[in-house]
């Protein structure tokens, strides 16, 4: 998985995760990566700087804020969160959650064996890409599920 700065033709600056480079490419090429915030699907990757930290002091080191193999969580703007918590509750209001099953309910509506319908839900990485090999339109949330969330 990769993750990229993005900024659509409008000005406005998002990130979101890939597969890879090439899926990356793919799916813009086809344009199925859209800006959250006003949804153009002319969308470029941004300049982007390398995650770098500073060395910890010793009596640092010994408790850090977070697990020596997790990096910190993304601070975000007041503006951001209160997007995501807007789109997470649209998604939440007008779509069905379908757990697990979202990969083999996703292919079912694009083949035509059941009726479309918004839904959301998990897929393993290899389910969703061979989604996207596939041809089915399907993006990732920028959000974890509340029926997954704690």
């Amino acid at each position: 998985m990769i993750k990229f700065s993005l900024r659509c033709a409008q000005g406005h600056g998002f990130e979101s995760w890939f597969q890879s480079g090439a899926a990356f490419d793919s799916l813009q090429t086809r344009k199925l990566v859209a800006c959250p915030s006003c949804g153009d699907t002319q969308v470029e990757k941004a300049l982007m700087a390398p995650a770098v930290t500073q060395a910890q002091s010793p009596d640092k080191a010994t408790q850090p804020d977070t697990p020596p193999d997790m990096p910190p969580a993304p601070q975000h703007s007041p503006e951001l969160a209160a997007k995501l918590r807007e789109l997470r509750s649209h998604i939440e209001a007008n779509s069905e959650y379908v757990g697990d099953n979202f990969a083999s309910q996703a292919r079912a509506m694009y083949l035509g064996d059941i009726p479309d319908r918004p839904i959301y839900g998990e897929a393993r990485p290899q389910d969703a890409k061979a989604l996207l090999d596939d041809g089915v339109p399907v993006l990732p949330l920028p959000f974890t599920p509340t029926r997954k969330a704690n």
